[in-house]
């Protein structure tokens, strides 16, 4: 479920009415974290690091802004999923060490998260995340795991726009062949993607081309022209951009649960 857990972690950013909830239960009866250095410490851009001790696939990852400690903001994509570049943003409660927020789904069924903050400075933010789907008020489903976010400091909304040409640098990919690409950016969320053919660049004719970039986190979902042909997405971190070159990398996750590590570098046509 972990996968339909990071979809969930940003669809709850839905706002809602009154809860159907009973509040979070204690966790440290001390509460180290304090409500005070919370409610300053979270504010920022946040990205999902690990899952349970271990890092996180890339495809699994999200972004959340807390802009002030009762609202956060964001944007709403899962790579296996239908969910694409819905804004959200909710209002969030803060007591104690813990930090709570609820929604409904399409299928009107409520969701509520509750985060148990055991650490939190200017990178890091450790947590226990407890999400759980209520129907008429009974809950149906219920997932607990230990995660830990990084702050973002990186914003590349407007730095990616624009033309871009580059290969992946190691063997192992999902989709890619490989070859050189080019990648042309728009500012309206789609992009133009071209192959190179007998020496020239030319544009493919794919029905969908489109890309959402939340801070540092780029996803892309593409449809090829034709009968049968499949939506794909795949997520990427941007390492950098600077003096017209540009670096993504991801945390790939094979079939049988091991991982690899994909890069791709590009420089800028002009």
């Amino acid at each position: 479920m972990t996968t339909l857990k990071q979809w969930m972690l940003a669809a709850i950013l839905i706002i809602c009415g009154a809860s159907v909830f009973t509040g979070c239960t204690d966790s440290n009866g001390d509460n180290p974290v304090g409500e005070k250095n919370l409610s300053e410490k979270i504010i920022g851009k946040w990205i999902v690091a690990d899952l349970n001790g271990d890092p996180a696939p890339t495809n699994q990852k999200t972004v959340l802004t807390f802009v002030s400690p009762t609202k956060v903001i964001g944007v709403m994509a899962d790579c296996y999923g239908t969910a694409w570049n819905e804004d959200l943003s909710a209002d969030v409660s803060i007591e104690g060490d813990k930090v709570t927020f609820t929604t409904k789904d399409a299928e009107e069924r409520d969701h509520l998260v509750c985060m148990t903050v055991n650490s939190i400075d200017d990178k890091n933010i450790c947590m226990v995340y407890d999400w759980r789907i209520f129907v008429n008020g009974e809950m149906v489903f219920q997932d607990v795991t230990q995660d830990r976010w990084e702050r973002i400091a990186e914003d590349y909304e407007t730095d990616v726009l624009g033309t871009w040409e580059g290969k992946r640098l190691n063997d192992e990919s999902e989709f890619d062949d490989g070859k050189e690409h080019r990648w042309e950016f728009h500012d309206d969320g789609t992009y133009t993607f071209y192959d190179k053919v007998d020496g020239e660049w030319k544009a493919t004719d794919d029905v969908m081309n489109d890309y959402i970039l939340d801070g540092i986190l780029l996803c892309t979902r593409w449809k090829a022209n034709g009968e049968g042909a499949e939506e794909n997405r795949e997520w990427w971190e941007i390492e950098s951009v600077n003096n017209g070159a540009m670096k993504w990398k991801a945390l790939r996750l094979r079939d049988d649960g091991t991982t690899y590590t994909a890069n791709y570098e590009l420089v800028r046509v002009k």
